[in-house]
Formats: C-alpha cells, structure tokens, sequence
C-alpha cells in the first residue's frame, strides 16, 4: 500500500514500525520539521516537510496539488487531525472515516446528543449561545462547566458554582478566556452540569464496531486539576460484562467502528455518567500500562486495523502477570520560566518494589510552558504495579501527599520550595 501519515505525535508514543511493515508498505510521513525530527534515521519512509501555519489538511491538499499522487490510505493518530485525516480522505476519495464520522467523536456537544439519544445518561449540557440566550436559567442548579466543544487536556475549561454565575462571567467579559472575553468563538463553547463521582477511563481497541480490548481505570486527581498545577494519575480496575456492554453502547452512538479509544465516564449514584470519549488511544502512561496488562501495544493494533487487517484471534494472550498497574503524573507546567532543583519527599517511592517506571526531570532543567503528560518534559511520570486496585491506588496517593517540588528562577537568584 501506499499510506500517508499526518505525523505530529511523537514517533516514539506511536512507534508506527510495530504496527506498518515499512519495507512492505511505502510510507510517506508529512509533518512540520518539528514532528519529523522524531522519526529514526534509518526508517525507510519518505519524510514531507510542511510549513505548519495552516491546517494539516490545508498544507497537505496544497502540496499534493503540486505534485498529484494516489495514497490508499490517509492515517493520523493525533486527536488535533483526526478531522484533517477526514477531510484529506474525502478530498481524495481514499477509504476510511469521513468527516461527519469522526466529528462525532471530536466534538462534545455532538457526542453527547448521540450518546443521549442512544439511552445513556449525559451531563445536562447546551452549546453556549443557547446557554447564554437562556441566561443561566437551565435545568440544573449548582456548579456548571464551560469548555470548548473540541479541547484536550482540560484547557479552558472553567468550573463556576452555578449557572447564572457563568453566564455573567462569560456576558461581562471577566473569564479569563481570551476570545470569550473578547466576545468570540462563542460556538466552539459549551456549558454543562457538574456530574459529581469517582472518574474512569476506559481504553481499548475496536474493529468492526466490536470491542476487542478493553482496559478500566479510575483517576487519582482530575485533567482540570492537572490543568491547574496539581499531580494525577489513575489505576486499573475490574469491570463488569455490564460495563462493557455499556462501553460498547457509547461506541456505537458515535460511530467509533475502527481503532482505539479512550472514553471518560463520571460514576454517580452507583451509574456510569457519559462524560467523553476520543477515537485515539488516552495520553500519559495510558498506553504502557494497557499493554502491560493485556499485551496488546494499542497503537501498533489500531494501525492493523486502520489498513483492513482483521486482528480478533491475533492478539496476544494475556500476561501471566495479572498485577494492576498504575500511572502517576506531576506538571511542571505551573511553574513555567523556572528550573527544576529536585523532588523532596520521593526517596522511599522512588525506591519501592512497586515502580515500574520512574522518569524525573534532571536538576537544572527547565519546566515546561505548557500543559504536558510527557516525561521528560513535566516534573515526574512513572507507572506502578500491585496485586491489587487498591494498593496501587494507595502508591499514587501517598506519593502524591508527600511530594514537593524544588524550583529556582531560570536566571539563578535564590532557589525556593513550593509544595504539591
């Protein structure tokens, strides 16, 4: 085949070789000089350099009309151009999810009516501008969400304690938002419901509309808390066939057929609340740690599928070591135009037969501007293992309760300590 790749997350996250035989396929990677630095020098493939001002679509459209060629599939494992992917498909006419498709699963006000429609519970939710027509006079009470209609990673979101409170917020300019404020893109917002409840994440891998991995974990801390400069992690749990007939269910509204998936559900009053769901594999240690578990590296599957290989019956068998496995987390990105000096309280966690994997930041590095998962980029990422959900949760919280973060000021004065 030949396969284009719009390439932007880093090749090491995907290690695409363990999922396309590059000497069978030709490969061709298009991407910003950024993203295809990341590939291996001795890969063979062709590398595409695009600007990087416009989208990927925009970029890739103009190039190939430049130099017309045939691709027979169009792949991209980046949840910011799954769309760009679509649209290149469509424009093409190459096989694959098209844009109405994937939307479904990018946009949240989108998906959550899917999933609504399809008699699963969703937070009580409106796209902003109907919000803002009502004037905060919804049918909920109480702590209300506002977030893009196509964000990750918990940015811009805002939390307020109740509906008329973001309403004036939002109409008086005061949010913080720089385009709200300003009194744009009003349309990419959406408001909902606060859905009170422990958080779980579940990540897996579908063909065919059929669910053929499937991993449950619950967070230790949120993505918004994260966003604001606190540690998160979660750990695997058991679930039921109930869970997964409702995971299966979620799919299927919003048409998530082929690939991996990392959904969020919010547990209130003993039911599984929708709350989102990526056709992607989840962020951080995600990945790892799913393999660890069940022997499947998501990516490396998803890209099987993504070229027409049927896989049911060619997944590996289960580790014989059935430990949960956890991830944990630590932003540095709270503390931008600082170096970090080292962790205190860690020695007996770093040290513990539990860790899998540890990866801290060397002293002297300087923490990143930007919300990032990424170890070697935030303060610390590792994964834990125990024999139970339970101890690995208490791993991660302890860990968490007893760090604190060492910085000094990137032009060295005197070094201060800040607490987790």
């Amino acid at each position: 085949m030949k396969i284009l790749i719009l390439h932007r997350v880093p090749y090491f996250k995907i290690e695409y070789h363990r999922g396309i035989s590059h000497d069978r396929h030709e490969v061709t990677y298009f991407g910003t000089d950024r993203a295809l630095a990341t590939l291996p020098s001795d890969l063979r493939c062709e590398r595409v350099s695009r600007p990087g001002t416009r989208s990927a679509f925009e970029e890739a459209r103009d190039w190939l009309a430049e130099r017309p060629r045939d691709f027979d599939r169009v792949i991209s494992l980046s949840e910011y151009e799954l769309l760009d992917a679509a649209r290149l498909r469509e424009h093409m006419g190459v096989p694959g999810a098209l844009v109405d498709q994937v939307a479904l699963a990018r946009d949240k006000v989108l998906m959550k009516q899917a999933v609504e429609e399809a008699g699963l519970r969703v937070p009580r939710f409106l796209p902003l501008p109907r919000f803002l027509e009502l004037d905060g006079r919804v049918p909920w009470y109480g702590r209300t969400v506002l977030k893009p209609h196509r964000g990750a990673s918990s940015e811009d979101v805002l939390v307020f304690d109740t509906p008329r409170q973001a309403a004036a917020a939002i109409t008086e300019g005061r949010t913080g938002v720089a385009p709200l404020d300003a009194g744009s893109d009003l349309e990419d917002f959406e408001v909902e419901e606060f859905v009170s409840g422990p958080i779980r994440h579940f990540d897996g891998l579908v063909q065919g509309g059929e669910v053929l991995i499937l991993s449950a974990s619950e967070y230790v801390g949120t993505c918004l808390q994260y966003a604001q400069g606190l540690p998160m992690g979660s750990f695997q749990i058991g679930f039921s066939e109930e869970t997964r007939a409702w995971v299966s269910r979620a799919l299927a509204a919003v048409r998530i057929e082929d690939g991996s998936f990392h959904l969020e559900a919010i547990v209130h009053e003993e039911e599984l609340v929708f709350l989102e769901v990526g056709n992607r594999v989840g962020g951080a240690d995600v990945v790892a740690t799913v393999e660890l578990a069940t022997g499947v590296h998501l990516p490396s599957y998803e890209l099987r599928v993504l070229l027409g290989e049927p896989i049911a019956g060619k997944l590996p068998e289960l580790p014989a070591d059935r430990r949960r496995y956890g991830w944990f987390v630590h932003p540095g990105h709270h503390l931008a135009r600082r170096v970090f000096r080292g962790l205190e309280g860690a020695v007996l966690f770093r040290s513990s037969p539990r860790v899998v994997a540890w990866n801290e930041l060397p002293s002297g590095a300087p923490l990143p501007d930007h919300i990032t998962y990424q170890s070697g980029e935030t303060v610390l990422a590792g994964i834990v293992a125990s024999d139970t959900p339970e101890d690995t949760r208490k791993y991660i919280v302890d860990l968490f309760d007893s760090l604190s973060v060492r910085t000094s000021p990137a032009a060295p004065t005197t070094s201060e300590q800040v607490f987790a």
